[in-house]
């Protein structure tokens, strides 16, 4: 049965209203920018730092220190992943006309990659984050309170691990699905 014009009208401005919806998450985008640009200033004033005191630090301080500037940059390029990869995958393309520079990861990047890829950032973030520990293990294990919070870490570190590899095992189980049932008929050679 055919709609009547006014329904199948009102119906038409309402999925264009939600449609519009995704231009909401924009201003998200924008912050996370933003928020990149903090990194990067946090990131200029420790290499200052590490830099202008050298010469007074121990081995053990500077392996620090250079272990803080790579969080820094994990954490960056996490923004970058969601705020490049989220835009593109749920607002809109991105335009790259004929640019040389395209990330090569757009190209395949969908949402469950996009999980996975956020997921093995955080993974690797806390992975800086425990082997700073570890390093500086003497004064952090000080207490036994101090040696919970170390044991803590490296539960939370695990959880982190085990999380991406689910996410990457359950999108491969999806898009193995999904190419078995476009790919009929297609035989895979394997060498």
């Amino acid at each position: 049965m055919k709609k009547p014009p006014i329904i199948k009208g009102i119906e038409n401005v309402i999925e264009e209203f939600i449609f519009a919806a995704r231009w909401l998450q924009a201003p998200v985008y924008l912050g996370l920018i933003v928020a990149t640009g903090v990194y990067v200033y946090k990131f200029m004033q420790e290499l200052i730092h590490l830099v202008g005191d050298v010469s007074t630090m121990n081995e053990i301080t500077v392996m620090l220190t250079v272990l803080g500037l790579i969080d820094i940059s994990m954490v960056m390029n996490l923004l970058i992943i969601v705020t490049i990869g989220g835009y593109t995958i749920f607002t809109s393309r991105i335009d790259f006309g004929d640019q040389e520079d395209r990330p090569q990861w757009l190209d395949h990047m969908d949402s469950g990659i996009l999980k996975i890829k956020l997921a093995s950032s955080l993974a690797s973030i806390s992975g800086v984050h425990l082997l700073k520990t570890f390093i500086d293990i003497h004064e952090e294990t000080a207490g036994d309170s101090n040696f919970d919070s170390v044991i803590i870490e490296i539960v939370i570190h695990i959880v982190f691990i085990v999380s991406a590899l689910l996410l990457a095992w359950v999108e491969r189980i999806l898009h193995g699905s999904h190419h078995s049932a476009h790919g009929a008929g297609q035989i895979d050679i394997k060498h």
